[in-house]
């Protein structure tokens, strides 16, 4: 997944100081009933580009966000805004997930109309477009809805949109009244474009864990128990019934793990987006929690999370009955049995995957490998019973499986406690909080593996084994590796798990302010007025004319930065450019910047109104800035960078996005030199 991002991101294009439009809208109305209508609005990407899903989870890119403009007293609308398959990507930068269309993206929303005189519907759309650089576009969409005989078929209405980037065959008034409308059985497009890799990592993370839940005192010890009954059937003279009936079971363990998934596919159906509902939702977040720490603390050797017994002893009954039948309950039998050992595993499984947008296709391949891996010992040593002698003993060392996986359920669960709390902004489990829990439980874990503590389960050691050992080194090490992360390093091995560095007691890192009044970078110890500290301690400005204020004051030239909350290539500027020495000396002595958020969405003051060259009302400081860069440098990329003199003339041509330190570098001395000049 990430090699994916990397290429998206690194994808160039140099068509820089020009407004760009790779989103194309198409728009259409199908009555459904005599007030119902669905809104339908498809927009067309331009290759490369993407644009973001609604759901889109906060502290990544900006979501696309649809206002129906006069819908009190005319119209409700009929449920959420529904939309086509997304993709997911992690991004490294923001630390979060991001949801996002490639090619096509569909949306439809149902509304019922109250007022019989409504005319038309108009629907407003801001939306995020990103290739290399980011744009922030909008588009208003007008339907129509003239007087139509209501038939017992769904109609089509006409469209009319008063945006300059939407496509639409517009159908004339005297057409309209002849036109008989009928029933559309229109193909929806829904791009399902699933990523391989993360299907394969998914298959291949949870075949292992059915692997290693084999080795749990309630399932290896009945491998040869099982083994024996198949290895029977083949001595008494029917070698090929026996190994088909053992194929068969391994065949039927794995078909009830994907039975249990099939259910999710219904509630997909019936609900497009509930698992981005689970996967956002603080509550079900909080019962995953809950649950995981249950089964953690049964792995740990509390108590046992078992199977009704009469249960149980139906299914091993039913066993008893001849053919594949017979097989299919023995399969059952095992996993019913093994329940306290492979549940806590299973539930982790199935959690795991309903916290993600995967969907029930996610699901149902984890099911499909956590059950092959559970089938696929017992399929190996049935088929290849010579296999058996190189089986290890029962012994402690299967509690020892066992409680660890209790420790690193246990880390997990405070994963799904993060969400909620990032979610509803309690501020309980910030970075900190989350890196020190997990330090003390892979530390703890290490005691264990050590022999320094025992469980209520576990058998007097004599001595440790090697494989102990270097466990316990392993997990000693991850331990002390995460450490650092307390006072701000970025732990990328786990990057994603952990809240986001904005998401903690020192979000600019330890000592921020000492090492910054210890910095030689500005004239003074304390900020300018209605100055901020940027990246790397940067002193920047907020609003142009303040910027352009102070630069006048202190006679340096003006660098705008046009970035974004959201821009992931403006964080890698920051984070990969700027942060060279020579970059960061310049950009702290010898320029004052101005960092414009084209997508802060706090209101401007109420007094004052902002309307661009369209006509459109500006009611935000981001639409205020984007509008100065469409208007003024005929630009709506981000980030986009111009050095200006005093007179608010650009003293060298500006720039985009440049990975390359000295290709920027040189850019921003040449403006100085002019400016000097």
């Amino acid at each position: 997944m990430k090699k994916l991002t990397y290429i998206l991101l690194l994808l160039t294009f140099f068509a820089q100081g020009q407004i760009l439009n790779p989103v194309k809208w198409k728009t259409k109305s199908v009555q459904k009933s005599e007030t119902e209508f669905e809104l339908i609005m498809e927009a067309t990407i331009e290759n490369e580009w993407h644009m973001y899903s609604q759901f889109t989870p906060e502290g990544g890119a900006l979501p696309t966000v649809f206002d129906f403009k006069n819908a009190k007293g005319n119209y409700t609308l009929v449920g959420k805004t529904k939309e086509s398959q997304y993709k997911k990507v992690f991004n490294d930068i923001f630390e979060v997930d991001e949801y996002y269309f490639a090619k096509t993206a569909q949306f439809k929303q149902t509304i019922k109309v109250t007022n019989t005189k409504l005319k038309e519907i108009k629907v407003y759309v801001e939306y995020q477009a990103c290739k290399e650089q980011c744009i922030q576009q909008d588009a208003t969409f007008t339907f129509q809805l003239p007087e139509i005989k209501v038939e017992d078929v769904e109609t089509v209405l006409p469209v009319v949109s008063d945006t300059n980037n939407i496509d639409n065959s517009v159908i004339s008034d005297s057409t309209k009244q002849d036109i008989k409308i009928t029933k559309e059985t229109e193909s929806i497009n829904d791009p399902k474009e699933i990523i391989e890799i993360s299907l394969w990592l998914l298959f291949f993370g949870t075949l292992f864990a059915g692997i290693l839940v084999t080795f749990t005192p309630c399932v290896f010890p009945m491998i040869p128990m099982t083994v024996s009954f198949f290895l029977k059937q083949s001595a008494s003279g029917d070698k090929k019934k026996g190994r088909l009936n053992a194929l068969m079971y391994g065949f039927f363990i794995v078909l009830i793990y994907v039975l249990i998934s099939l259910p999710f596919h219904l509630f997909e159906k019936l609900s497009p987006t509930i698992f981005y509902e689970i996967s956002t939702n603080p509550y079900l977040n909080i019962f995953f929690f809950i649950i995981f720490v249950v089964f953690a603390i049964s792995f740990l050797g509390a108590f046992e999370i078992t199977m009704p017994s009469k249960l149980a002893n139906k299914v091993d009954n039913a066993s008893n009955k001849g053919g594949f039948t017979g097989v299919f309950f023995m399969a059952l039998t095992l996993i019913i049995v093994s329940f306290s050992c492979t549940g806590p595993a299973l539930g982790g499984v199935i959690g795991s995957v309903l916290s993600t947008d995967g969907g029930a296709t996610y699901l149902t391949i984890a099911m499909f490998g956590f059950g092959l891996g559970l089938a696929f010992p017992f399929m190996i040593f049935a088929l290849f019973p010579s296999m058996m002698g190189n089986l290890p003993k029962s012994g402690g060392w299967l509690n020892t499986v066992k409680v660890v996986f209790g420790f690193i359920e246990l880390a997990l669960a405070f994963k799904f406690l993060s969400m909620a709390d990032l979610v509803m902004d309690w501020h309980l489990l910030e970075r900190e909080t989350f890196i020190a829990i997990w330090i003390g439980i892979f530390a703890t874990m290490a005691l264990y593996l050590f022999g320094k503590i025992t469980m209520p389960h576990d058998s007097p050691l004599q001595h440790i084994s090697v494989g102990r050992l270097l466990l316990g080194i392993l997990s000693l090490t991850f331990s002390i590796y995460l450490i650092p992360g307390l006072w701000g390093a970025p732990l990328n091995i786990i990057s994603g798990f952990p809240p986001p560095m904005s998401y903690s007691e020192s979000p600019n890192g330890v000592g921020y302010k000492n090492e910054f009044s210890n910095n030689n970078s500005t004239e003074s110890n304390e900020l300018p007025e209605d100055a901020y500290y940027g990246p790397h301690k940067i002193v920047s400005f907020h609003d142009y004319d303040k910027g352009l204020a102070y630069a006048k004051k202190v006679n340096k030239p003006v660098l705008i930065d046009f970035t974004g909350k959201t821009c992931v290539n403006c964080r890698r500027m920051e984070e990969k450019v700027w942060s060279q020495e020579q970059i960061l000396s310049i950009l702290k002595n010898e320029v004052v910047l101005i960092s414009l958020y084209v997508d802060d969405r706090t209101e401007l003051p109420k007094e004052k109104v902002y309307t661009n060259k369209s006509e459109k009302l500006i009611d935000t400081y981001g639409e205020k800035w984007s509008d100065l860069s469409i208007n003024k440098y005929e630009a709506n990329i981000q980030p986009y960078y111009v050095l200006m003199a005093h007179d608010e003339s650009n003293l060298n041509k500006p720039v985009g996005y440049t990975p390359d330190a000295d290709e920027y570098m040189n850019w921003l001395r040449d403006g100085i030199s002019k400016f000097k000049k």
